[in-house]
């Protein structure tokens, strides 16, 4: 197995040869992005338990992987997400308004509720709609590496996958593109142990996922995704690389999913709590937290003012939601095609007369 690296330790120990030089702003910039993440997916699971929104998939226990690679992106660069990014957007520019109402499928929704939650996108900040087929993401990914080469354009793309999508046919085919052209993209593999129900050692007899970098021509490195400044320090280096025309990079982060893959799993039917526990004492949170507390950054009244800060912003976020009321139903047709076909024009001037629009 490949060399894990890694910056910080289980205790809050770190390198300080290979630690980024970050201000303490920054610092706790990322630890609060990272709470963000947190306590909106505990807020966002809550809700539809209690049947306010229709599903949710969260991403407990990935935050560092989240945070930690979006920072290293330039306001330009691209992002091309699987489902499990919430934080990333977040960190990026996305409007918490504007994804929580996404989740609701309200008449705030920039996409007028034509995706099920989870599946949000924002062209102004650069950051694809993902769509639920695994892998699929990743020829997109490619194509707006080779249009932004093809133009001169200093853009990278960001693309996350999780270690399932490893097993479709798209992801060789982005890997063998990227490698051959070497395009400017970051390919982000979240090895979160589980595709769904199925375990990573079930997945490929690779000895990793970075190893498979090798095959097709370019550099792969295996990051400790519990760690957000190795994520950090490994995605501002590949960012680094494809944007002075160096081609792609594979980063595996080892993480874990600690929660469902979404709401309508239940993982307990195929995971221990044993494995889980172990992995609990492996939490990104806590650990950047001990390691904020040993630079003498953190303490019980930052805490405090984060939980406070990030608790008032998801609460006002979803009560502006819970406000906002259902979309117009004829926005059904909107987005869809650039000028409406007449079979649709049709369904559109009768669905008009039914809700009494002339």
């Amino acid at each position: 197995m490949e060399e894990l690296f890694q910056i910080i330790g289980l205790d809050g120990s770190y390198d300080e040869k290979l630690e980024p030089k970050l201000a303490e702003k920054e610092l706790l910039k990322l630890y609060l992005y990272m709470v963000l993440t947190r306590v909106l997916d505990t807020k966002a699971v809550a809700l539809q338990r209690q049947g306010r929104i229709g599903f949710y998939v969260p991403s407990q226990g990935e935050e560092a992987v989240q945070i930690g690679s979006s920072y290293a992106l330039k306001p330009k660069d691209w992002m091309v997400p699987a489902y499990r990014e919430q934080g990333a957007a977040l960190l990026k520019g996305f409007p918490i308004e504007t994804l929580i109402a996404q989740l609701y499928g309200n008449r705030e929704d920039i996409l007028k509720g034509h995706q099920m939650p989870n599946h949000f996108g924002n062209r102004a900040i650069n950051f694809v709609t993902p769509s639920s087929p695994v892998g699929t993401q990743l020829p997109i990914a490619v194509g707006i590496a080779w249009a932004a080469k093809l133009r001169g354009d200093k853009t990278v793309v960001l693309v996350y996958f999780g270690d399932g999508a490893t097993s479709q046919g798209d992801f060789h085919a982005a890997m063998n593109f990227a490698g051959v052209f070497k395009v400017p993209v970051v390919f982000l593999c979240k090895n979160n142990q589980w595709a769904i129900s199925l375990p990573f050692s079930q997945q490929t007899r690779s000895k990793s996922v970075a190893i498979k970098a090798q095959a097709y021509g370019f550099d792969g490195i295996r990051v400790d995704g519990n760690d957000v400044l190795s994520i950090y320090t490994a995605c501002k280096k590949a960012v680094k690389a494809a944007r002075t025309g160096k081609g792609p990079t594979l980063i595996e982060a080892v993480t874990y999913r600690m929660g469902p893959h979404s709401t309508s799993d239940d993982p307990k039917r195929y995971r221990t709590e044993e494995e889980v526990e172990e992995w609990r004492e492996r939490d990104p949170i806590l650990r950047f937290q001990l390691y904020l507390k040993s630079k003498g950054i953190w303490d019980e009244e930052v805490e405090a003012n984060v939980r406070q800060k990030v608790g008032r912003l998801v609460d006002k976020a979803v009560k502006k939601a819970e406000e906002a009321g259902e979309p117009p139903a004829e926005t059904i047709f909107d987005d869809v095609y650039e000028e409406i076909p007449w079979n649709l024009a049709e369904q559109r001037e009768e669905l008009f007369k039914l809700i009494g629009r002339s």
